[in-house]
């Protein structure tokens, strides 16, 4: 054993390394030097065998207690543990687990012969819904309250899903495996094809007498209503996790999660981008001229803000601190920026337009310039030209 490499040194990780630490460490080599993805690759092959079995020993708490306290002669028979043989230990389960979301369920066979399906506990599947909220209940969060269809386990048969006084029975298809084996010549010789039993769908146990309630699923629906928060800031399409309420888990493992998408509605004043809020304003065309206080609408109700003199329509300001707060902290807000737009005055009466026009002789008589639609002049007609030169004579 004395040529063998460090266990931690293979797999690439500390000698503190927790168990999910050595899980991912492994799934990467696995998939980096799977037979399978390198058939007839001698090193592959070699190097996948050295990362299946240091990730043998490190994902067992007992088997790395041995192997930190007397190293590799923990398992050759020459140390104080008694020694260990790899050779017939069985995989299924960790090669189910982590080569599920690759090899679709199971692993391949170019390494032990055959595909080996995952009958251990798995989670169950998420579900998902919607809850529509207003513009300002996302800006600020609130509590809805929702109503779905949740599985809960049958009070009559406890979950088993058998008929009271009799219990389940093991498969006799696959002798409560599982799994079915089996097993066909091909070019490259004799190959294992490991699937999940039909009968019992993996579980190992089948059901003769159904309870009458549950019909065997061990679960009954109803309706549920649960409170559910929703955070400050929170944008269109963001959903909130409501752990454990999804599907019930597969062969005891633990249920799903519901996922609750959020569906802002528009708002008829403000729109968002990201944690900034933009809005317009209109002002009076004497305020823009003059300056002066204005009130704008924000999320947090109307603040009055100045307006400087000479201010032209599309000028954009900007309240630093009126946006979005962070989903993360809510302590932590974006900006609103607001589009002053200048509003042009209507209906004059004879006083406000002959005000307007004398405002408009001290300020540089824009009336009375060339292009002004008062002073234009006349064109001269035919008729007007005679009568000139009648008078000249």
């Amino acid at each position: 054993m004395a040529d063998k490499r460090d266990y931690y040194e293979v797999l690439g990780v500390s000698k503190t390394a927790d168990d999910a630490e050595i899980k991912k460490a492994f799934r990467a080599l696995a998939k980096k030097y799977h037979p399978d993805a390198h058939p007839g690759d001698a090193e592959c092959e070699a190097k996948f065998k050295e990362a299946q079995e240091a990730y043998a020993v490190l994902s067992d708490a007992e088997k790395r207690r041995q192997y930190d306290q007397f190293g590799h002669a923990a398992f050759d028979g020459t140390g104080g543990a008694g020694g260990f043989d790899f050779s017939g230990m069985d995989m299924s389960d960790i090669f189910g687990d982590i080569f599920g979301d690759f090899f679709g369920g199971g692993f391949g066979g170019g390494f032990g012969g055959g595909r080996r399906a995952n009958n251990g506990p798995r989670q169950g599947a998420n579900v998902r819904m919607s809850v529509r909220v207003t513009f300002e209940e996302a800006i600020f969060g609130c509590e809805k309250e929702i109503e779905f269809s949740y599985k809960e386990t049958c009070s009559t048969c406890n979950g088993s899903g058998a008929k009271p006084g009799t219990s389940k029975e093991t498969c006799g298809k696959c002798g409560g495996k599982g799994k079915i084996v089996m097993t066909q010549q091909s070019l490259f010789g004799m190959m294992q094809n490991v699937t999940t039993c039909p009968d019992c769908n993996g579980s190992g146990e089948v059901i003769k007498e159904r309870c009458s309630d549950c019909y065997g699923s061990g679960y009954v629906v109803k309706k549920v209503r649960k409170k559910v928060e929703i955070p400050a800031g929170i944008d269109n399409g963001q959903c909130v996790r409501v752990r454990e309420y999804g599907e019930p888990g597969i062969n005891g493992g633990p249920r799903g999660d519901m996922l609750v998408e959020v569906v802002v509605s528009r708002s008829s004043q403000f729109e968002r981008q990201d944690m900034h809020i933009f809005s317009d304003a209109n002002i009076s065309y004497a305020i823009a001229a003059l300056g002066g206080d204005v009130r704008i609408k924000t999320v947090d109700g109307d603040v009055v803000y100045t307006v400087n003199p000479g201010t032209q329509s599309g000028t954009r300001i900007r309240l630093r601190g009126k946006g979005v707060p962070s989903v993360r902290n809510k302590d932590v807000r974006g900006d609103h920026y607001v589009t002053l737009i200048v509003e042009t005055p209507k209906n004059l009466s004879k006083e406000a337009k002959e005000a307007l026009r004398k405002f408009d002789e001290l300020t540089g008589g824009s009336l009375t310039k060339e292009g002004g639609a008062s002073t234009e002049k006349k064109k001269k007609g035919f008729m007007d030209k005679i009568k000139e030169s009648l008078d000249d004579l």
